[in-house]
């Protein structure tokens, strides 16, 4: 094992140190968004908490399309980067932006139009609908706002410009947690709103997103999004955009989707359920940033490497970071259970929510370990080079096969009780395992996809 100086002076550690923490503190922040907005509600009533949980799966699946855009666009950035190619990226960046435009044109539209059908979608609780869409109706602009951002984001984090995009969504979350108390409580002499003033709360804060991301790229001037060329069509660079993109993008829709059934799969099991459900998401969240900035980070570092054309480093530095993922997910996990007591003891919902917490928790911190693994070579190492397809098969097998069937069989037919069906829907990074290692062992991924500057 490196002592602590062979780790400062070690490029590898020196270079990761420097892409995991911001994007690490950007998850983290994001996250406390979720964790602030369940506190907050809760103190107004349990109802506020669960309705504004699952009409929080509408912005889930609207993610699923951008952050499956974003992955295309930092595959093609990063290895581009490398290469030191900043006009492949510019000339890239208008067919990503067009995706994400009419995405969240479409969620905004819906969100606004036909709120409480979405609701109906996740629980058939007349409370929770009614709250669910009223919170819908209020955010719904925020999901055009952040389509837009996340391009602006994704072309920071991966040109070199990872703290400064980490700061602007860090400062951003802060804006929110303030403007959350400020309008769910009614304070500053301004009328308490409750689940709408949450929601207004986060439409405020994406516009600073867009407006800071944006600029922040105009005051750089290293790659730029061009707004004019929204209308050009690069045949060369966009086919290879949505040839690297789709899988991902499958691949974020089939495992979104089967999550989100998921929701609805504990949502009609009782406000209890729901209740605690959501809970855990939060705990969860918080306490797997670190493998969610390992992940990304990784893309970046191997996707960088690919694109110079040091293939021999970027599989020794897979190896590195597949082994640094299992260590992460063991000190993540190992964290949520030692945590799982305080957590339940600080939650004041009865005794049915602390036994459902508890038991999940647990759960949980067990599959850490393993969502680590998944996440840092399937998000990271294989989409670095392109081998983005098998994301999407492993989700298919994992989830479709077994997580989806299994849960709608042991929740609505056999009636198992909550805690088992939970464990059930919750198995899938377990089942993937053997199927990513074997997989890894054929390094497909290891290659270089940026094309020569006449091919472009």
């Amino acid at each position: 094992m490196c002592s602590l100086p062979d780790l400062k002076r070690d490029p590898f550690y020196r270079q990761l140190t420097g892409l995991v923490f911001p994007i690490m503190i950007q998850f983290f922040m994001l996250a406390l968004v979720s964790a602030t907005d369940a506190v907050m509600l809760g103190m107004v009533d349990q109802e506020s908490l669960s309705s504004v949980s699952l009409a929080g799966q509408v912005q889930f699946v609207l993610n699923l399309f951008i952050s499956g855009i974003a992955t295309g666009t930092g595959i093609i950035a990063a290895q581009y980067w490398g290469k030191q190619d900043t006009g492949a990226i510019e000339r890239v960046i208008p067919v990503a932006l067009r995706a994400n435009l009419i995405c969240g044109a479409l969620f905004t539209l819906s969100a606004f139009a036909a709120p409480r059908l979405l609701m109906l979608i996740f629980t058939d609780e007349p409370a929770l609908v009614a709250l669910g869409a009223d919170y819908l109706r209020a955010v719904s602009l925020s999901y055009l706002l952040c389509a837009i951002s996340q391009i602006y984001l994704v072309v920071l984090k991966n040109t070199g410009a990872a703290a400064l995009s980490s700061r602007i969504s860090s400062c951003t979350v802060l804006l929110n947690i303030l403007l959350n108390a400020i309008l769910i409580f009614g304070l500053l002499g301004l009328p308490a709103l409750g689940v709408v003033g949450a929601a207004y709360a986060t439409a405020i804060s994406r516009a600073v997103e867009l407006v800071w991301s944006a600029a922040a790229t105009q005051k750089r001037r290293l790659v730029l999004v061009r707004w004019g060329w929204l209308g050009r069509r690069d045949k060369a660079l966009a086919g290879d955009f949505w040839r690297y993109t789709r899988p991902v993008l499958a691949a974020a829709l089939v495992w979104g989707i089967a999550f989100t059934l998921y929701s609805v799969i504990m949502g009609h099991m009782g406000t209890n359920a729901v209740t605690a459900n959501s809970i855990v998401s939060i705990a969860k969240s918080l306490l797997s940033c670190l493998i969610r900035g390992l992940g990304g980070g990784a893309g970046i570092m191997i996707g960088n490497l690919l694109g110079a054309g040091q293939l021999e480093r970027a599989r020794e530095y897979g190896g590195r970071l597949t082994r640094l993922a299992i260590l992460v997910g063991c000190l993540s996990g190992g964290t949520l259970m030692l945590l799982s007591p305080l957590i339940v003891r600080g939650i004041g919902y009865g005794e049915t929510v602390s036994r459902y917490l508890q038991g999940m928790l647990l759960f949980c911190g067990v599959n850490m370990a393993f969502q680590a693994v998944n996440h840092v070579v399937l998000d990271g190492i294989f989409c670095a080079g392109g081998d983005s397809r098998f994301d999407m098969v492993g989700n298919i097998g994992a989830m479709w096969c077994f997580s989806v069937p299994l849960g709608f069989l042991a929740a609505f037919w056999l009636k198992l009780p909550v805690l088992a069906v939970f464990c059930i829907v919750n198995m899938d990074e377990i089942v993937k395992i053997p199927a990513v290692y074997l997989h890894y062992k054929k390094y497909i991924w290891v290659r270089n996809i940026t094309r020569q500057e006449d091919e472009v």
